[in-house]
């Protein structure tokens, strides 16, 4: 036992009551303080607040549904960084306010003597639905990302959460009035809604996504069964032996209505890409292809024109978005049809029953507020039901039926579609980022406020994205794509050939044209290596024959060379994740850096034209790893060799110029096609809600073509046979 003595005792005291003394100073410092931050608006400020607060939050949520619903579909064929913050700060933001508005109504007093302020607290009880209607979520958008696919049990959570907010919300405020009644077919029509967006997510989640496409079991034929009859009949003395009967192979059979109706636009293309996007949409959750599937989209492709090939891949990957990104899984589908029109239905008689028999009862305010959700939510629903209607899903479905019904809904569907400006078809924003390495180094476009993005230290953030720019993909450069891979479909005899020709990225063609000894060493670089060196060479070649007049604009191969070669480097730059792994930001990083210092010593350099014609003039005979070493990762002057090098090709070998850009844009679609294959399909998925990606259609276009690893390439069962004698 301790014993403690009397000094001891008294010591303790002391230290307890000042440790006391100095929690209460901090305490009521607390107080103090936080008196003076709630002092610091007037009372009158504070009351005006208060009751405004609710009004304030619910108006916020009904006008980011406006936003999303109005934006929500435009990232699909809009690549502007603008769309996408605006789509991002508006998404993150609907969520958040409509769970604060459920609190905030969750808060209000229920027992309140003043009987104006206890029919406000019923009118705004009233509300609630509303807000689980906004937590729906409008058709056009689900998911921002991909990774909100994968967190649908938290959005599972918030639903019966916040439904039981709002159910709390309406049972506290239940009077036996009109009102209480109206509250519960929007309950029935907000909980459709948040339920559809959660089963989405759900359906839409990697894995559910996957689990949904894989086959059934199929355990081939009998083989213990084959096995037993076998030495059943060695037994009985019979001379048994195997033979391999023929092979079965299901050929797919194409379900083509029996008439399309050619009145639709793009009929014929829709329903191709319908059934390519059933087959091929497992590429993105990973899985194999079959050869039959190989075989069909092989021959479908390499029988029909590059416009109607892009146009085809346009819609699958149109159908991809919706998918992954919009509430298609449900409402394209019966169910989703009448899901749609209950809450449709619902919403309409609660807001004619309010504005016949209730609206009187409250404050003109309250009122205005409550007819603007009300309203709101049915024009939001009309909204979403035309974009439903003005989708290629229902003019696939109107396609399939010729009669005058079919006629008469699809010019109904135009005028409506006339009417709220529903003019455009994109599909993607057919369009390819550009960058320049050399226009980067140079500084030829102008910064606005550079003092300001340099005071708060922003300006090498933005830097890179003020020289990125758009252009949109041409129609030549599509064609050349397109031959191109259509050789190499036609020269492969079998999925092994067709594997192999992924594995190329500019050295079939070096050997082609015989310059593999000459070029090979920039093409057997690491793959961003190979880039940038070809950049930069690309870059010098277009320039000098440029100013030598020696080419036109109108050089349709030159150009394909200059589109592809700044859309690498964009890759390089802004997206390496859809590239081979490697240290492309780094190396672009030194070469930058020593252009810099390049170009400074040979001051004054206003031009591209210039920058070329200096960097050609240094002599590059001794290897430019010899002089510097290992320690930087620039491929400055490596590519001055390079160039130098291409565009000996006309004094040396005779080659005239077009022949020359002829062999360069080989080269960029080869490199093109190798990076689409070494992209993952997650990534490809990602660029869908940017606008599109041409990596992405040149993917798929691949696929469709049989140049790809995902088929398998065993080729079906052999029925084997027992023969008896």
């Amino acid at each position: 036992m301790l014993r403690f003595t009397k000094e001891t005792l008294q010591v303790l005291n002391s230290k307890f009551q000042r440790e006391t003394m100095l929690v209460a100073g901090v305490s009521s410092m607390i107080l103090i303080n936080k008196r003076r931050v709630v002092e610091i608006f007037s009372a009158s400020v504070t009351k005006l607040w208060n009751e405004w607060e609710i009004r304030v939050v619910v108006l916020l949520s009904l006008f980011f549904q406006i936003v999303l619903i109005l934006f929500g579909n435009r990232r699909k064929y809009i690549a502007r960084n603008w769309v996408r913050v605006i789509i991002w700060l508006t998404y993150l933001a609907a969520d958040w306010i409509a769970a604060v508005s459920l609190g905030s109504l969750s808060n209000l007093e229920g027992d309140i003597e003043d009987k104006s302020s206890e029919l406000n607290n019923v009118l705004w009880a009233f509300w609630a639905p509303f807000l689980l209607l906004h937590l729906g979520g409008p058709d056009t958008i689900t998911a921002y990302s991909q990774e909100d696919n994968e967190l649908w049990l938290r959005h599972l959570l918030g639903l019966f959460v916040q439904f039981c907010v709002a159910f709390y919300i309406f049972l506290r405020s239940w009077k036996g009035k009109l009102l209480n009644i109206l509250a519960i077919p929007i309950f029935v029509a907000g909980l459709i809604k948040y339920s559809e967006r959660t089963w989405v997510l759900r359906s839409a989640s990697s894995t559910h996504f996957r689990d949904s496409m894989l086959p059934r079991p199929d355990p081939g034929p009998n083989y213990a069964k084959f096995m037993d009859e076998f030495v059943l009949k060695k037994r009985e003395g019979y001379n048994v032996s195997i033979r391999l009967g023929a092979e079965i192979s299901k050929m797919i059979s194409r379900s083509h209505p029996a008439a399309i109706n050619n009145s639709i636009p793009d009929a014929a293309n829709l329903h191709d890409a319908y059934y390519f996007f059933n087959t091929f949409k497992r590429l993105f959750a990973d899985l194999i292809l079959s050869f039959q599937d190989r075989r069909y989209s092989q021959s479908f492709f390499q029988n029909t024109s590059w416009e109607e090939a892009f146009k085809v891949i346009e819609i699958e990957l149109g159908f991809m978005y919706d998918v992954l990104y919009t509430k298609a899984v449900v409402i394209y589908s019966r169910c989703g049809f009448l899901l749609r029109f209950i809450s449709l239905s619902f919403t309409v008689s609660a807001c004619i029953a309010f504005s016949v028999f209730v609206k009187h009862q409250y404050s003109v305010i309250d009122v205005i507020i409550t007819f603007l959700l009300l309203v709101g939510g049915i024009i939001l629903e009309m909204y979403a039901i035309i974009v439903l209607l003005s989708s290629d899903w229902t003019m696939l479905w109107l396609s399939q039926h010729k009669n005058p019904l079919a006629d008469l809904i699809y010019r109904s569907i135009s005028c409506c579609q006339f009417c709220f400006l529903f003019s455009s078809r994109k599909r993607w924003s057919n369009s390819m980022a550009q960058y320049n390495l050399i226009g980067f180094c140079i500084k030829d476009k102008p910064i606005k406020f550079l003092g300001v993005q340099k005071f708060f230290h922003i300006y090498q953030m933005l830097e890179e994205h003020h020289y990125k720019s758009f252009t949109v993909v041409s129609p030549d450069l599509k064609r050349l794509i397109f031959e191109q891979l259509l050789d190499k479909s036609r020269s492969a005899s079998d999925i092994k050939a067709c594997r192999q020709l992924c594995a190329h990225r500019g050295d079939q063609v070096l050997g082609e044209m015989d310059c593999f000894a000459k070029f090979g060493w920039s093409i057997e670089a690491e793959f961003d290596e190979s880039i940038l060196l070809w950049h930069i060479a690309t870059d010098l070649c277009y320039y000098t024959d440029l100013n030598k007049n020696s080419i036109s604009v109108k050089n349709t191969k030159c150009e394909a060379c200059k589109l592809l070669s700044d859309y690498m480097l964009y890759l390089l730059v802004m997206c390496p994740f859809m590239l081979p792994d490697g240290i492309g930001q780094i190396r672009f990083q030194d070469s930058c850096a020593e252009a810099r210092v390049f170009f400074q010593d040979k001051k004054p350099i206003t031009n591209r034209i210039q920058a070329s014609e200096k960097l050609l003039q240094v002599s590059t005979e001794i290897l430019p790893s010899e002089v510097k070493g290992d320690r930087g990762k620039s491929v400055l002057f490596d590519a001055c060799r390079l160039a130098n090098s291409l565009q000996s090709l006309e004094r040396e070998e005779q080659w005239q110029c077009e022949k020359k850009w002829g062999m360069i844009s080989l080269v960029w679609v080869e490199m093109l096609c190798h990076a689409a294959n070494q992209c993952r399909w997650n990534h490809h998925a990602t660029q869908l809600r940017r606008g599109g990606e041409l990596l992405t259609h040149v993917w798929l276009l691949m696929a469709h073509f049989g140049i790809t690893e995902h088929f398998k390439i065993s080729q079906g069962y052999a029925r084997a046979e027992l023969v008896v004698s």
